[in-house]
């Protein structure tokens, strides 16, 4: 197989990067439109996430946000974006560095997007997920015994993997 010196598996990922970063800076600027809502996956350890002790004992290694009615001062940069969110009644601020996000999802839409840590092979680039489904009460997670973390009326924060198809 030839060699690929154009790394179209980094461009695509890049781009799709750019997808969620448009996404977020317009809910930043303009509030969420409609019925949409995001699940927001990302790895809890990597560099340049910032959340409280608290909350990486509870996700030591990966963590699903959830912005759908209770966020607030959600800030989008180039490499990152910031929000508040509220986690059994206490608030919280979470810096996430884009490259730090394993997965988005909006089931009101079922569009949703993977991404392999920025370091991994080419053979396994992000690729866009077709079809999640999305159940009305999610189970507990088969992998693990924990809960999920209420975010006030109505949201709360589970793994994605409760969404994934097996």
């Amino acid at each position: 197989m030839a060699t690929d010196h154009i790394r179209y598996d980094v461009l695509a990922r890049d781009a799709l990067r750019g997808v969620l970063k448009h996404v977020l800076a317009d809910a930043a600027e303009h509030g969420l439109p409609g019925e949409h809502h995001f699940y927001i996956t990302f790895l809890s350890k990597a560099e340049g996430v910032k959340i409280s002790p608290r909350l990486l004992s509870q996700y030591p290694q990966e963590m699903t946000v959830i912005l759908q009615h209770q966020f607030w001062d959600l800030v989008v940069t180039d490499d990152r974006f910031e929000v508040g969110l509220s986690f059994n009644g206490i608030p919280e601020r979470l810096v996430i560095p884009f490259s730090a996000i394993k997965s988005f999802f909006d089931p009101s839409v079922q569009f949703g997007l993977q991404f392999e840590p920025v370091d991994a092979p080419a053979a396994e680039a992000d690729t866009p997920v077709e079809s999640l489904p999305v159940t009305a009460a999610p189970e507990k997670s088969a992998e693990t015994e924990e809960e999920p973390v209420k975010q006030g009326e109505g949201a709360e924060v589970v793994r994605l993997d409760r969404f994934r198809k097996k």
